[in-house]
Protein backbone atom coordinates (compact mmCIF):
# COMPACT_ATOMS: atom_id res chain seq x y z
CA UNK A 1 0.00 0.00 0.00
CA UNK A 2 1.80 3.64 -1.25
CA UNK A 3 2.23 5.77 1.52
CA UNK A 4 0.64 9.04 1.52
CA UNK A 5 2.59 12.00 1.42
CA UNK A 6 0.46 15.23 2.75
CA UNK A 7 2.08 18.34 1.76
CA UNK A 8 3.45 20.94 4.43
CA UNK A 9 1.94 23.93 4.73
CA UNK A 10 4.19 27.24 4.30
CA UNK A 11 6.13 28.76 6.84
CA UNK A 12 5.92 32.42 7.78
CA UNK A 13 7.72 34.79 5.19
CA UNK A 14 11.35 35.77 6.19
CA UNK A 15 11.68 39.38 6.86
CA UNK A 16 13.53 41.40 4.17
CA UNK A 17 15.39 44.12 4.60
CA UNK A 18 16.25 46.19 1.03
CA UNK A 19 20.09 47.20 0.84
CA UNK A 20 20.70 50.04 2.59
CA UNK A 21 21.44 53.17 0.96
CA UNK A 22 23.02 56.54 2.29
CA UNK A 23 22.18 59.80 0.01
CA UNK A 24 23.58 63.77 -0.21
CA UNK A 25 23.10 66.64 -2.18
CA UNK A 26 26.26 67.93 -4.22
CA UNK A 27 27.53 70.87 -5.42
CA UNK A 28 25.26 72.47 -7.64
CA UNK A 29 22.27 70.36 -6.46
CA UNK A 30 23.11 66.85 -8.30
CA UNK A 31 21.54 64.13 -5.45
CA UNK A 32 23.87 60.95 -4.82
CA UNK A 33 22.42 57.76 -3.77
CA UNK A 34 24.62 55.27 -3.14
CA UNK A 35 23.54 51.47 -2.09
CA UNK A 36 27.08 49.27 -1.02
CA UNK A 37 25.92 45.67 -1.94
CA UNK A 38 29.63 43.63 -1.60
CA UNK A 39 28.11 40.49 -2.08
CA UNK A 40 27.24 41.86 -5.91
CA UNK A 41 31.34 42.28 -7.87
CA UNK A 42 29.64 44.41 -10.18
CA UNK A 43 28.83 48.18 -10.19
CA UNK A 44 25.61 50.04 -11.77
CA UNK A 45 25.73 53.51 -12.54
CA UNK A 46 22.45 54.59 -12.95
CA UNK A 47 22.00 58.72 -13.63
CA UNK A 48 18.16 60.14 -13.38
CA UNK A 49 17.42 63.20 -14.86
CA UNK A 50 13.81 65.20 -14.44
CA UNK A 51 13.17 65.35 -18.30
CA UNK A 52 10.48 62.41 -19.20
CA UNK A 53 8.18 62.78 -22.18
CA UNK A 54 5.55 64.53 -19.75
CA UNK A 55 8.13 67.55 -19.97
CA UNK A 56 7.27 67.45 -23.81
CA UNK A 57 6.67 71.21 -24.86
CA UNK A 58 3.27 70.75 -27.06
CA UNK A 59 3.77 70.19 -30.82
CA UNK A 60 7.07 68.91 -29.89
CA UNK A 61 6.32 65.47 -28.52
CA UNK A 62 8.61 62.64 -28.72
CA UNK A 63 11.69 65.27 -27.78
CA UNK A 64 11.96 63.98 -24.68
CA UNK A 65 12.56 60.16 -26.22
CA UNK A 66 15.02 61.87 -28.75
CA UNK A 67 17.60 63.60 -26.41
CA UNK A 68 17.86 60.65 -24.48
CA UNK A 69 18.70 58.36 -27.32
CA UNK A 70 20.77 60.72 -29.02
CA UNK A 71 22.73 61.55 -25.91
CA UNK A 72 24.72 58.05 -26.82
CA UNK A 73 25.74 59.50 -30.71
CA UNK A 74 28.41 61.45 -29.86
CA UNK A 75 30.30 64.59 -27.73
CA UNK A 76 32.54 66.84 -29.11
CA UNK A 77 35.67 64.82 -28.63
CA UNK A 78 34.21 61.13 -29.64
CA UNK A 79 31.49 59.95 -32.19
CA UNK A 80 29.23 57.69 -31.49
CA UNK A 81 30.85 54.31 -32.75
CA UNK A 82 34.18 55.53 -30.60
CA UNK A 83 32.28 56.23 -27.48
CA UNK A 84 30.39 52.15 -28.03
CA UNK A 85 33.97 51.01 -28.45
CA UNK A 86 35.33 52.61 -25.41
CA UNK A 87 32.45 51.41 -23.43
CA UNK A 88 32.72 48.24 -24.91
CA UNK A 89 36.58 47.97 -23.35
CA UNK A 90 35.42 48.26 -19.98
CA UNK A 91 32.78 45.48 -20.79
CA UNK A 92 30.11 47.64 -21.08
CA UNK A 93 27.82 49.53 -22.79
CA UNK A 94 25.75 52.62 -22.49
CA UNK A 95 22.36 52.33 -22.15
CA UNK A 96 19.78 55.64 -22.67
CA UNK A 97 15.94 56.36 -22.88
CA UNK A 98 13.12 58.17 -21.50
CA UNK A 99 9.81 57.33 -20.04
CA UNK A 100 6.75 59.43 -19.17
CA UNK A 101 8.81 61.03 -15.80
CA UNK A 102 12.39 60.44 -16.71
CA UNK A 103 15.39 60.47 -18.69
CA UNK A 104 18.16 57.57 -18.05
CA UNK A 105 21.74 56.82 -18.75
CA UNK A 106 22.92 53.59 -17.39
CA UNK A 107 26.24 51.61 -17.18
CA UNK A 108 27.46 48.56 -15.26
CA UNK A 109 31.06 47.34 -14.68
CA UNK A 110 33.85 45.88 -12.47
CA UNK A 111 34.51 47.68 -9.70
CA UNK A 112 38.00 48.29 -11.27
CA UNK A 113 36.70 50.16 -14.02
CA UNK A 114 34.62 52.58 -11.97
CA UNK A 115 36.53 55.59 -12.38
CA UNK A 116 37.08 55.01 -15.92
CA UNK A 117 33.78 54.62 -16.57
CA UNK A 118 32.29 57.46 -14.56
CA UNK A 119 35.25 59.82 -16.20
CA UNK A 120 33.72 58.94 -19.90
CA UNK A 121 30.38 58.56 -18.68
CA UNK A 122 30.59 62.23 -17.81
CA UNK A 123 32.08 63.44 -21.03
CA UNK A 124 28.89 62.26 -22.41
CA UNK A 125 26.48 63.94 -20.29
CA UNK A 126 27.91 67.41 -19.80
CA UNK A 127 29.17 67.21 -23.57
CA UNK A 128 26.72 65.81 -25.68
CA UNK A 129 27.37 67.11 -29.48
CA UNK A 130 23.69 65.45 -30.99
CA UNK A 131 25.10 65.04 -34.58
CA UNK A 132 22.69 66.25 -37.24
CA UNK A 133 22.88 62.97 -39.42
CA UNK A 134 22.31 60.89 -36.30
CA UNK A 135 19.41 63.26 -34.65
CA UNK A 136 17.74 62.76 -38.54
CA UNK A 137 18.23 59.45 -38.27
CA UNK A 138 16.89 58.75 -35.32
CA UNK A 139 13.94 60.60 -35.96
CA UNK A 140 13.42 58.33 -39.50
CA UNK A 141 13.34 55.59 -37.19
CA UNK A 142 10.47 56.78 -35.47
CA UNK A 143 8.59 57.55 -37.90
CA UNK A 144 9.15 54.12 -39.31
CA UNK A 145 8.17 52.63 -36.50
CA UNK A 146 5.07 54.40 -36.54
CA UNK A 147 4.26 53.22 -40.09
CA UNK A 148 4.94 49.45 -38.91
CA UNK A 149 2.01 50.26 -36.23
CA UNK A 150 -0.18 50.85 -38.92
CA UNK A 151 0.41 47.53 -40.08
CA UNK A 152 -0.15 45.67 -36.94
CA UNK A 153 -3.54 45.46 -35.30
CA UNK A 154 -1.49 45.32 -31.64
CA UNK A 155 0.63 47.91 -31.67
CA UNK A 156 -2.21 50.22 -33.33
CA UNK A 157 -4.71 49.17 -30.36
CA UNK A 158 -1.55 50.34 -27.66
CA UNK A 159 -0.91 53.70 -30.02
CA UNK A 160 -4.22 55.09 -30.36
CA UNK A 161 -5.86 53.99 -27.42
CA UNK A 162 -4.90 56.98 -24.94
CA UNK A 163 -6.17 59.38 -27.27
CA UNK A 164 -10.06 58.15 -26.14
CA UNK A 165 -8.82 58.46 -22.21
CA UNK A 166 -7.66 62.09 -21.80
CA UNK A 167 -8.56 65.59 -23.43
CA UNK A 168 -7.12 66.24 -26.52
CA UNK A 169 -4.66 69.27 -24.57
CA UNK A 170 -3.07 66.33 -22.26
CA UNK A 171 0.49 65.15 -23.10
CA UNK A 172 -1.19 61.88 -21.76
CA UNK A 173 -3.46 61.59 -24.93
CA UNK A 174 -0.63 61.58 -27.10
CA UNK A 175 2.12 58.52 -27.75
CA UNK A 176 5.39 59.20 -25.85
CA UNK A 177 7.74 58.73 -28.74
CA UNK A 178 5.14 61.52 -30.78
CA UNK A 179 3.71 61.43 -33.92
CA UNK A 180 5.04 61.53 -37.26
CA UNK A 181 3.85 65.16 -37.45
CA UNK A 182 6.13 66.23 -34.31
CA UNK A 183 8.85 64.28 -34.57
CA UNK A 184 9.59 65.47 -38.37
CA UNK A 185 9.31 68.86 -36.77
CA UNK A 186 12.34 68.65 -34.03
CA UNK A 187 15.81 69.95 -35.05
CA UNK A 188 18.69 69.30 -33.62
CA UNK A 189 18.72 72.99 -32.16
CA UNK A 190 15.56 72.57 -30.33
CA UNK A 191 17.28 69.24 -29.12
CA UNK A 192 19.89 71.00 -27.47
CA UNK A 193 18.06 73.65 -25.81
CA UNK A 194 15.66 70.40 -24.02
CA UNK A 195 19.23 69.21 -23.34
CA UNK A 196 20.18 72.58 -21.63
CA UNK A 197 17.32 73.20 -19.45
CA UNK A 198 16.49 69.72 -18.00
CA UNK A 199 19.60 67.90 -18.06
CA UNK A 200 20.40 69.93 -15.46
CA UNK A 201 22.32 69.51 -11.90
CA UNK A 202 19.69 70.47 -9.97
CA UNK A 203 17.43 67.90 -11.96
CA UNK A 204 19.82 64.84 -11.71
CA UNK A 205 20.16 61.94 -9.32
CA UNK A 206 23.15 59.85 -9.67
CA UNK A 207 22.72 56.60 -8.23
CA UNK A 208 25.66 53.88 -7.70
CA UNK A 209 24.85 50.31 -6.04
CA UNK A 210 27.13 47.78 -5.58
CA UNK A 211 30.55 46.53 -4.53
CA UNK A 212 31.66 50.18 -3.97
CA UNK A 213 32.33 53.07 -0.64
CA UNK A 214 30.24 56.07 -0.56
CA UNK A 215 33.69 58.63 0.27
CA UNK A 216 35.31 56.73 -3.24
CA UNK A 217 31.54 57.53 -5.17
CA UNK A 218 31.60 60.89 -4.34
CA UNK A 219 35.06 61.74 -5.17
CA UNK A 220 34.21 60.15 -8.36
CA UNK A 221 30.87 61.51 -9.13
CA UNK A 222 31.71 65.24 -8.22
CA UNK A 223 33.27 66.23 -11.41
CA UNK A 224 30.29 64.29 -13.40
CA UNK A 225 28.14 66.31 -11.28
CA UNK A 226 30.28 69.70 -11.37
CA UNK A 227 30.21 69.57 -15.04
CA UNK A 228 26.58 69.33 -15.91
CA UNK A 229 24.13 72.32 -16.89
CA UNK A 230 23.00 74.85 -14.55
CA UNK A 231 20.20 76.75 -14.10
CA UNK A 232 16.74 75.36 -13.90
CA UNK A 233 13.04 75.07 -15.21
CA UNK A 234 9.94 74.80 -13.42
CA UNK A 235 8.52 70.53 -13.94
CA UNK A 236 5.68 70.35 -16.64
CA UNK A 237 2.78 68.28 -15.08
CA UNK A 238 1.18 66.04 -17.65
CA UNK A 239 -2.37 67.18 -17.60
CA UNK A 240 -4.07 64.02 -16.85
CA UNK A 241 -8.07 65.19 -16.96
CA UNK A 242 -10.15 62.40 -18.63
CA UNK A 243 -12.18 63.31 -21.75
CA UNK A 244 -15.29 64.07 -20.59
CA UNK A 245 -17.02 61.31 -22.43
CA UNK A 246 -19.65 58.45 -21.69
CA UNK A 247 -18.85 55.08 -22.12
CA UNK A 248 -17.91 54.29 -26.12
CA UNK A 249 -16.57 51.89 -28.03
CA UNK A 250 -14.10 52.73 -31.12
CA UNK A 251 -13.76 51.02 -33.81
CA UNK A 252 -10.35 50.88 -36.49
CA UNK A 253 -10.88 49.55 -39.71
CA UNK A 254 -8.34 46.33 -40.04
CA UNK A 255 -10.15 44.98 -42.89
CA UNK A 256 -9.58 41.00 -43.59
CA UNK A 257 -8.04 41.20 -39.42
CA UNK A 258 -8.44 37.28 -38.48
CA UNK A 259 -8.73 38.93 -34.65
CA UNK A 260 -9.76 42.04 -32.63
CA UNK A 261 -7.50 43.19 -30.64
CA UNK A 262 -9.21 44.94 -27.54
CA UNK A 263 -8.07 47.75 -24.77
CA UNK A 264 -10.79 49.14 -22.49
CA UNK A 265 -10.57 51.38 -19.69
CA UNK A 266 -10.13 54.92 -18.60
CA UNK A 267 -7.48 57.47 -16.71
CA UNK A 268 -6.38 55.65 -13.75
CA UNK A 269 -4.48 56.82 -10.74
CA UNK A 270 -0.73 58.72 -9.88
CA UNK A 271 1.87 56.64 -8.37
CA UNK A 272 1.15 58.26 -4.88
CA UNK A 273 -2.21 57.54 -4.47
CA UNK A 274 -2.81 56.71 -0.95
CA UNK A 275 -5.40 53.54 -2.22
CA UNK A 276 -2.31 52.40 -4.13
CA UNK A 277 -1.56 49.36 -2.46
CA UNK A 278 -5.52 48.10 -2.28
CA UNK A 279 -5.35 48.81 -5.62
CA UNK A 280 -2.65 46.51 -6.94
CA UNK A 281 -3.93 43.91 -4.81
CA UNK A 282 -7.26 43.86 -6.57
CA UNK A 283 -5.91 44.80 -10.12
CA UNK A 284 -4.18 41.49 -9.47
CA UNK A 285 -7.18 39.48 -8.94
CA UNK A 286 -8.87 41.15 -11.60
CA UNK A 287 -6.25 40.81 -14.45
CA UNK A 288 -2.45 41.59 -13.29
CA UNK A 289 -2.18 37.64 -13.12
CA UNK A 290 -2.28 34.46 -14.97
CA UNK A 291 -4.55 33.07 -12.65
CA UNK A 292 -6.78 36.54 -12.60
CA UNK A 293 -10.58 36.50 -13.54
CA UNK A 294 -10.18 38.28 -16.85
CA UNK A 295 -7.36 35.49 -17.90
CA UNK A 296 -9.71 32.28 -16.21
CA UNK A 297 -12.78 33.87 -17.81
CA UNK A 298 -11.58 34.56 -21.55
CA UNK A 299 -8.92 31.93 -21.57
CA UNK A 300 -9.84 29.23 -19.60
CA UNK A 301 -13.62 29.02 -19.37
CA UNK A 302 -14.54 30.30 -22.63
CA UNK A 303 -11.30 29.30 -25.02
CA UNK A 304 -11.67 33.24 -26.24
CA UNK A 305 -8.34 33.96 -25.88
CA UNK A 306 -4.54 32.80 -25.15
CA UNK A 307 -4.56 35.29 -22.70
CA UNK A 308 -6.14 38.15 -21.13
CA UNK A 309 -4.93 41.36 -18.30
CA UNK A 310 -5.91 43.96 -16.78
CA UNK A 311 -3.14 46.72 -15.31
CA UNK A 312 -2.25 50.34 -14.14
CA UNK A 313 0.27 52.29 -16.01
CA UNK A 314 1.94 54.31 -12.85
CA UNK A 315 2.83 57.38 -13.78
CA UNK A 316 3.41 61.16 -11.70
CA UNK A 317 -0.27 62.21 -13.15
CA UNK A 318 -2.75 59.75 -13.40
CA UNK A 319 -1.37 57.03 -16.18
CA UNK A 320 -3.96 54.68 -17.87
CA UNK A 321 -6.21 51.84 -15.93
CA UNK A 322 -6.39 49.11 -19.32
CA UNK A 323 -7.78 45.89 -19.95
CA UNK A 324 -6.09 44.03 -23.00
CA UNK A 325 -6.71 41.05 -24.87
CA UNK A 326 -7.00 39.48 -28.41
CA UNK A 327 -9.33 37.59 -29.51
CA UNK A 328 -11.05 36.01 -32.64
CA UNK A 329 -12.96 37.99 -34.73
CA UNK A 330 -16.26 36.15 -33.97
CA UNK A 331 -16.12 36.30 -30.64
CA UNK A 332 -15.73 40.06 -30.45
CA UNK A 333 -18.91 40.77 -29.11
CA UNK A 334 -18.72 37.81 -26.78
CA UNK A 335 -15.55 38.78 -25.07
CA UNK A 336 -16.43 42.04 -24.40
CA UNK A 337 -19.80 41.19 -22.23
CA UNK A 338 -17.56 38.87 -20.33
CA UNK A 339 -14.84 41.63 -19.55
CA UNK A 340 -17.57 43.83 -18.62
CA UNK A 341 -19.07 41.41 -16.46
CA UNK A 342 -15.77 40.71 -14.85
CA UNK A 343 -16.04 44.38 -14.07
CA UNK A 344 -19.47 44.35 -12.62
CA UNK A 345 -18.29 41.78 -10.68
CA UNK A 346 -14.99 43.20 -8.92
CA UNK A 347 -16.89 46.14 -7.85
CA UNK A 348 -20.18 44.24 -6.78
CA UNK A 349 -18.64 41.63 -4.34
CA UNK A 350 -15.90 40.88 -2.05
CA UNK A 351 -13.30 38.55 -3.46
CA UNK A 352 -12.91 35.30 -2.12
CA UNK A 353 -10.40 34.37 0.86
CA UNK A 354 -8.27 31.73 -1.81
CA UNK A 355 -8.35 35.01 -4.52
CA UNK A 356 -6.89 37.10 -1.65
CA UNK A 357 -4.52 34.80 -0.76
CA UNK A 358 -2.83 33.76 -4.24
CA UNK A 359 -2.93 37.35 -5.05
CA UNK A 360 -1.13 38.74 -2.04
CA UNK A 361 1.01 35.65 -1.37
CA UNK A 362 2.20 36.37 -4.89
CA UNK A 363 3.02 39.93 -4.77
CA UNK A 364 4.88 39.66 -1.30
CA UNK A 365 6.60 36.39 -2.88
CA UNK A 366 8.13 37.25 -6.07
CA UNK A 367 9.00 40.87 -4.42
CA UNK A 368 12.63 40.16 -2.55
CA UNK A 369 13.55 38.07 -6.07
CA UNK A 370 13.02 41.55 -7.80
CA UNK A 371 16.16 42.66 -6.25
CA UNK A 372 18.72 40.43 -6.73
CA UNK A 373 21.26 42.41 -9.06
CA UNK A 374 22.75 45.44 -8.71
CA UNK A 375 21.07 47.17 -11.64
CA UNK A 376 17.77 46.30 -10.53
CA UNK A 377 18.42 47.52 -7.16
CA UNK A 378 19.57 50.78 -9.04
CA UNK A 379 16.35 50.88 -10.94
CA UNK A 380 14.30 50.64 -7.43
CA UNK A 381 16.21 53.47 -6.23
CA UNK A 382 15.53 55.54 -9.14
CA UNK A 383 11.43 54.78 -8.55
CA UNK A 384 12.07 56.39 -4.57
CA UNK A 385 13.62 59.52 -5.99
CA UNK A 386 10.88 59.67 -9.12
CA UNK A 387 7.87 59.12 -7.07
CA UNK A 388 9.03 60.99 -4.18
CA UNK A 389 8.39 57.32 -2.21
CA UNK A 390 9.70 57.45 1.99
CA UNK A 391 12.90 55.27 2.35
CA UNK A 392 11.10 52.58 4.18
CA UNK A 393 9.16 51.80 0.65
CA UNK A 394 10.74 48.68 -0.26
CA UNK A 395 10.97 47.46 4.13
CA UNK A 396 7.40 47.89 4.47
CA UNK A 397 6.13 46.78 0.98
CA UNK A 398 4.98 43.08 1.81
CA UNK A 399 3.50 44.76 5.14
CA UNK A 400 1.40 47.06 3.34
CA UNK A 401 0.21 43.99 0.94
CA UNK A 402 -0.23 41.83 3.83
CA UNK A 403 -3.03 44.64 5.22
CA UNK A 404 -5.15 44.13 2.01
CA UNK A 405 -8.35 42.73 2.78
CA UNK A 406 -11.57 41.38 0.87
CA UNK A 407 -13.28 45.07 2.36
CA UNK A 408 -10.29 47.35 0.49
CA UNK A 409 -10.40 45.56 -2.56
CA UNK A 410 -13.84 45.92 -2.93
CA UNK A 411 -13.90 49.56 -1.37
CA UNK A 412 -10.77 50.20 -3.90
CA UNK A 413 -12.79 48.26 -7.17
CA UNK A 414 -16.10 50.62 -6.30
CA UNK A 415 -14.04 53.96 -6.01
CA UNK A 416 -11.30 53.62 -8.43
CA UNK A 417 -13.05 51.64 -11.40
CA UNK A 418 -15.95 53.29 -13.44
CA UNK A 419 -18.04 51.52 -15.23
CA UNK A 420 -19.68 54.64 -17.28
CA UNK A 421 -16.81 55.82 -18.24
CA UNK A 422 -14.77 53.25 -19.42
CA UNK A 423 -13.47 53.48 -23.58
CA UNK A 424 -13.17 50.36 -25.58
CA UNK A 425 -11.02 50.60 -28.15
CA UNK A 426 -11.31 47.77 -30.84
CA UNK A 427 -8.50 47.25 -34.04
CA UNK A 428 -10.25 44.46 -36.33
CA UNK A 429 -12.64 44.05 -39.32
CA UNK A 430 -15.39 46.51 -38.56
CA UNK A 431 -17.70 44.80 -41.46
CA UNK A 432 -17.48 41.47 -39.72
CA UNK A 433 -17.80 42.78 -35.54
CA UNK A 434 -19.44 45.76 -35.43
CA UNK A 435 -23.39 45.01 -35.73
CA UNK A 436 -22.92 42.26 -32.73
CA UNK A 437 -21.27 45.10 -30.72
CA UNK A 438 -24.49 46.93 -30.50
CA UNK A 439 -26.11 44.53 -28.03
CA UNK A 440 -23.05 44.42 -25.67
CA UNK A 441 -24.51 47.91 -24.37
CA UNK A 442 -21.02 49.52 -24.41
CA UNK A 443 -21.80 52.29 -25.46
CA UNK A 444 -21.73 54.56 -29.17
CA UNK A 445 -20.09 53.28 -31.95
CA UNK A 446 -17.81 55.31 -33.87
CA UNK A 447 -15.65 53.70 -36.80
CA UNK A 448 -12.24 55.31 -37.48
CA UNK A 449 -9.85 53.98 -40.22
CA UNK A 450 -6.32 52.63 -39.32
CA UNK A 451 -4.40 55.80 -40.53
Amino acid sequence: MMDVITKPDPGPSREYHFPSFDEETLPGGTRLVVAAAPKLPIITILVVFDAGAAEDPAGKEGIARLTARALSEGTSKWDGAELAEKFEQMGTSLDTGADWDSAIARVTVLPGNLAAALTLLGEVLADPAFPEREVERLKSERIAELLQLETEPRGLADERFPAFLYRESSRYARSQGGSAESVRSLTRSEIDAFYRSRYTAGRTTVIVAGDVKKADVRTLVTPLATALPRGSVARLHAADIPAPASRAIHLITKDGAPQSEIRVGHAGLPRKHPDFFPVLVMNAILGGLFGSRINLNLREKHGYTYGASSSYDWRRGAGPFEISTAVQSDVTAAALREIFAEVERMRSEEVTLEELSLATSYLEGVFPIRFETTSAIASALANLIIYDLPRSYYDEYRKEISRVTAATVLKAARDHIHPEELQTVIVGDTGQIREGLTSVGAGNISVAPAK
